[in-house]
C-alpha cells in the first residue's frame, strides 16, 4: 500500500453509499460507509480497487493492510482478534472473549468490554466486525448484511 496520506472515497453500487478509508504512514487510521464522501477525498488509491474487487466477489482477506489501531490496549487486543477470524466464517462475542488474551466469557465485564470494543472499532473491514454474528460494530446494519452476503455468511 502507498504511504500516501489522505482520505480516499469510492462510491459503491453494491453497498448503495461510499466507502470511505484515512490512511497515514501507509496505515488504515478509518473506514466508514458515509452516504457522500468527505470534501477532498480523492478517489484513487490501491486499497479501493482492492475493496471493489472483495464487493465483486474476489476473496480477499486484507491480512496484508497494516491498520493502525489506537485504542486502548484491551480493545486492541479484542480488534486484533477480529482480524484473525477467517473470511467466510463468523464468531460470536463469546468466543471473542475466550481467545483475546486477558478476557473471560464468563464474565460479564469481559464480554461488555469485546461489545465495547467492537464499537469503537475504527476500522471495519479491515477489522472484519461484520464477522461477529451476535454483536454490535461499526459497520453500518445495511453494510454488515451486504459484506456478509460478499462471503456467503
Amino acid at each position: 500500500m502507498s504511504d500516501v496520506a489522505g482520505i480516499y472515497a469510492r462510491e459503491s453500487a453494491y453497498l448503495g453509499r461510499y466507502v470511505q478509508v484515512g490512511i497515514a504512514q501507509g496505515r488504515v487510521i478509518s473506514v466508514s460507509f458515509p452516504e457522500s464522501p468527505d470534501e477532498g477525498a480523492e478517489d484513487d488509491h490501491d486499497i479501493l480497487d482492492r475493496i471493489d474487487a472483495y464487493l465483486d466477489g474476489v476473496e480477499e482477506r486484507f491480512e496484508d493492510v497494516q491498520v493502525a489501531l489506537t485504542v486502548p490496549t484491551d480493545q486492541r487486543q479484542v480488534l486484533e482478534a477480529v482480524r484473525e477470524i477467517p473470511y467466510g466464517q463468523d464468531s460470536s462475542v463469546a468466543q471473542l472473549a475466550r481467545i483475546a488474551p486477558g478476557l473471560d466469557d464468563e464474565s460479564d465485564d469481559d464480554v461488555r468490554a469485546v461489545r465495547e470494543a467492537l464499537t469503537e472499532n475504527p476500522a471495519p473491514l479491515f477489522v472484519p466486525d461484520h464477522r461477529v454474528r451476535d454483536g454490535p460494530g461499526a459497520t453500518p446494519p445495511a453494510v454488515v448484511d451486504k459484506l456478509r452476503s460478499v462471503e456467503g455468511i
